[in-house]
């Protein structure tokens, strides 16, 4: 029986979940882009999503082989099975040939990831590099009976697949409701039923992109190249699947229903879901004229910034949310991610200006403990980056004397902060010019204030520090001189 999500409230409390069957490995496949559009804020969700979970089994120890696959071909506008391919339309209009738009894409794709410091799947398949593996899927999926072709296409016998097997166990859609609200489409009647999905499409004249098969000269449908990747390189079934929630239903139902036509079994153990991006509480889409991607927020190039946010910035926006929850985007909440990641990079900075004490008075494996109970609760990130937050306060406390902390406890405080922040979350300090300048400037505010003290200026220190605060700059004074942070 396929699970959703709730394996993962003991998986990795649990590591030996998985030993029995796989020792110490996981097979992770989830659905990459299509690249026929410069990449939005809708790519960095699940781009980050599995990246933190791809970054977190590492960490405890489970050997990862992580598929992101690549669609390039087969992929219908409005996701439908008649239409343009969405490659092939921009390829059309933009004069090239479809592979020159497909690699233009998801090299810009690739720059972007690497921006937000998103980690290199092991594998990167592309579904038109595996036509060969998509036909031989079709092939079986003829032999257990569930498949039929119409005028050199060939379509998935959704209905006989039903009678024998539960189709729509993932999503929770009932077939009956499907039959009722699916309306017929024009160009759609070669199928048996509206609900039925395409394995393989004849190829229409002007169509660019095709291949020989059996039944035609013609291409994949949509949903099979998962299935024949996922299988090619993980086996069956893998461990877990993973995109976007909008992905649940029709797609990742129909690779179950592939799957289980063709192999008899069950392709995957768990699957995994990322929730959707709002704008200003609006869904964000094209239609809306509120898309917005990821080169317009680095340059704040769009009408919705005030100005442009870092790629550290976003990534720490979506971290401060749990992956199944929505996130609102908006002006102001890059303002407080950008504030609230500064603030962490401060607090790390502190570490290093910690002076070890012979006694400790303070409990640093408790915050360890907390934020893998975090990590082990469902990939839950924001709390983590909550209990970093508070161990900041236990930073700032040894540093300003009001307690004491061992090397040893010193050290391990480091180790927690570059483990969770650097190696699980994702995260790395950002340095640009501007910054610099800041740094160099709040250094020279803070000697003058300094020089007052010394002079016993008491009215000139404490106006600094006093005009400071105003502009939400905080001032933290330690028996080793000053320090400043973002409120």
């Amino acid at each position: 029986m396929t699970q959703q999500l709730s394996f993962y409230n003991s998986l990795t409390r649990k590591k030996e979940l998985f030993e029995p069957l796989r020792p110490s490995f996981v097979g992770m496949y989830v659905c990459g882009p299509t690249v026929y559009g410069e990449p939005h804020l809708g790519h960095a969700r699940p781009s980050i999503v599995f990246d933190l979970i791809f970054r977190y089994l590492q960490h405890i120890g489970y050997k990862v082989r992580y598929v992101r696959n690549i669609t390039d071909v087969g992929h219908l506008e409005n996701d439908a099975d008649e239409g343009e391919d969405k490659v092939a339309k921009k390829a059309r209009v933009e004069q090239l040939e479809p592979m020159e738009v497909a690699q233009f894409y998801l090299d810009s794709y690739h720059l972007h990831m690497d921006l937000l410091n998103v980690k290199h799947p092991s594998i990167e398949p592309r579904a038109s590099g595996h036509i060969i593996e998509q036909i031989e899927f079709i092939k079986k999926i003829f032999e257990s009976g569930f498949a039929y072709e119409v005028n050199g296409s060939v379509y998935f016998d959704v209905l006989k697949y039903s009678q024998k097997y539960h189709y729509g166990k993932l999503s929770g859609r009932v077939l009956e409701d499907l039959q009722s609200n699916t309306r017929q489409l024009e160009g759609q009647d070669e199928k048996r039923n509206s609900f039925d999905f395409a394995l393989w499409k004849k190829a229409s004249p002007e169509h660019i992109m095709r291949w020989p098969s059996p039944w035609s000269d013609g291409f994949p449908g949509w949903h099979l190249e998962c299935s024949a990747m996922g299988e090619k390189y993980l086996g069956l079934p893998f461990d877990i699947h993973g995109g976007g929630m909008d992905l649940l239903f029709p797609h990742h139902e129909c690779e179950i229903s592939q799957s289980v036509a063709a192999r008899n079994t069950e392709p995957v153990r768990y699957w995994i879901h990322n929730n959707m991006i709002t704008i200003n509480g609006q869904k964000m889409g094209k239609s809306l004229n509120n898309f917005i991607t990821l080169n317009e927020i680095f340059s704040g190039k769009n009408a919705l910034l005030d100005k442009a946010y870092s790629p550290m910035t976003i990534r720490f926006f979506i971290l401060q949310a749990q992956y199944r929850s929505t996130i609102d985007f908006s002006n102001e909440a890059l303002l407080a991610a950008e504030k609230g990641f500064k603030r962490l990079m401060s607090n790390i900075s502190t570490l290093d200006k910690l002076k070890p004490s012979a006694q400790s008075t303070v409990n640093v494996k408790d915050l360890s403990d907390k934020c893998y109970e975090a990590m082990n609760d469902d990939f839950n990130s924001p709390m983590v980056i909550a209990h970093l937050f508070d161990g900041s306060r236990l930073i700032n406390n040894i540093n300003e004397g009001r307690q004491t902390a061992t090397q040893t406890d010193i050290d391990f405080l480091k180790k927690i902060y570059h483990d969770f922040v650097f190696d699980i979350l994702g995260l790395k300090p950002e340095s640009n010019d501007e910054n610099d300048l800041v740094n160099d400037l709040m250094k020279l505010i803070l000697s003058l204030r300094q020089d007052a003290k010394n002079k016993k200026d008491f009215s000139s220190s404490d106006f600094i520090r006093d005009s400071l605060n105003k502009l939400n700059i905080s001032v933290k004074d330690s028996k080793d001189g000053s320090d400043w942070e973002l409120k």
